[in-house]
């Protein structure tokens, strides 16, 4: 399978660089056209809730509005946090966008990590694990039977039919993410694909787990990566370095609060917009010219095994005409070399 490249969309807005929220959404739609229409493959949607840059709580609605504006890209979700959600509301809209679009639409899910979250939901952080289970396997009878009849632990039905079914079958492609040895098995032994980001290359444990599960060994792996082009490498860091700095003060503070993974808790050591150029973050981000980002890309695909690359651009208070010219300088000059 050749690499698929994918933009990943999070609508974030934060106050030290807030612009009217109406005419954000309106440019990033547009951005995610303009990706069609440079040939990348995927437009990946994410989730997040009470923070004060307005991250995307809405990731459904969002790939309605995009569904309504494509004809090729595939939209997916990356992640929707399912045990935030009733399972039968995710399975309605997830065919409704599916139908919208013609058979586009990717479902990826994961158990949330963020205690705040949690805290504010009223739910107990510890069951995650156990909700985001049930609801897999209660979107996916929902998709493919006629009428489920369902009593668990944390959701009961009787007799839900849903109408109209998904285009895709036998359904739309389920994504879990995962970075942890316990979580990546628990998606092979779901039988889902994997969603992934940060850390050493996960595929051989998933790709051991799906065979020890007798899962079919065909399956797709999406890795999430920094990204941003310019003409020279000193516009790329002058342009990236404060948004990339808003947004990793977000993921660092809620990641070493969560401790899902070991050594979370000091994943952004710098403090300053300044020190990122030569942090560990931005080894292994693909930021600077093309062939800069070309070659850094290549050496990353030596040793990650990945079918979807998912690029993050659109960086909290980026100027989106900025990452449009970024994410043209790469279809042009980067992507033409993976095909």
């Amino acid at each position: 399978m050749s690499l698929r490249f994918g933009l990943v969309v999070d609508f974030r807005n934060p106050p030290a660089r807030h612009t009217a929220p109406t005419g954000l959404y309106r440019q990033l739609l547009d951005q995610v056209v303009l990706a069609e229409q440079l040939g990348f493959d995927d437009v990946w949607l994410s989730e997040h809730h009470f923070t004060d840059d307005g991250y995307n709580p809405s990731v459904m609605a969002a790939a309605a509005a995009i569904a309504a504006r494509t004809e090729r890209v595939r939209i997916g979700t990356f992640v929707l946090i399912l045990p935030f959600h009733h399972p039968l509301r995710v399975a309605e809209d997830a065919a409704f966008v599916d139908v919208l679009s013609g058979g586009r639409f990717d479902l990826g899910v994961g158990q949330g990590y963020t205690h705040e979250e949690f805290r504010v939901l009223g739910l107990d952080r510890s069951t995650r694990a156990a909700r985001l289970e049930e609801g897999v396997e209660l979107v996916r009878r929902l998709w493919t039977e006629p009428e489920v009849t369902f009593e668990g632990r944390f959701t009961r039905l009787e007799g839900a039919r849903l109408e109209p079914k998904p285009v895709q079958q036998p359904h739309p492609p389920i994504w879990i993410g995962a970075r942890g040895p316990k979580a990546i098995d628990r998606v092979a032994r779901l039988g889902a694909n994997l969603l992934t980001t940060l850390g050493p290359d996960p595929a051989p444990a998933y790709l051991e787990a799906l065979a020890r599960h007798g899962r079919a060994p065909a399956t797709s792996i999406g890795q999430l990566r920094l990204m941003y082009c310019a003409p020279t490498a000193e516009e790329a860091w002058d342009d990236v370095s404060g948004p990339l700095h808003l947004s990793m003060q977000y993921y660092g503070d809620v990641m070493a609060e969560a401790g899902d993974v070991p050594g979370d808790d000091r994943l952004w050591p710098f403090t300053d917009p300044a020190d990122i150029r030569s942090s560990g973050l931005a080894r292994a981000a693909l930021i600077g010219t093309p062939d800069q980002v070309r070659t850094r890309l290549e050496r990353l695909l030596e040793r990650l095994q990945v079918t979807h690359l998912i690029l993050a651009v659109q960086l909290p208070g980026l100027p989106v005409a900025r990452a449009n010219a970024s994410l043209e300088l790469f279809a042009r000059e980067v992507m033409p070399a993976f095909a």
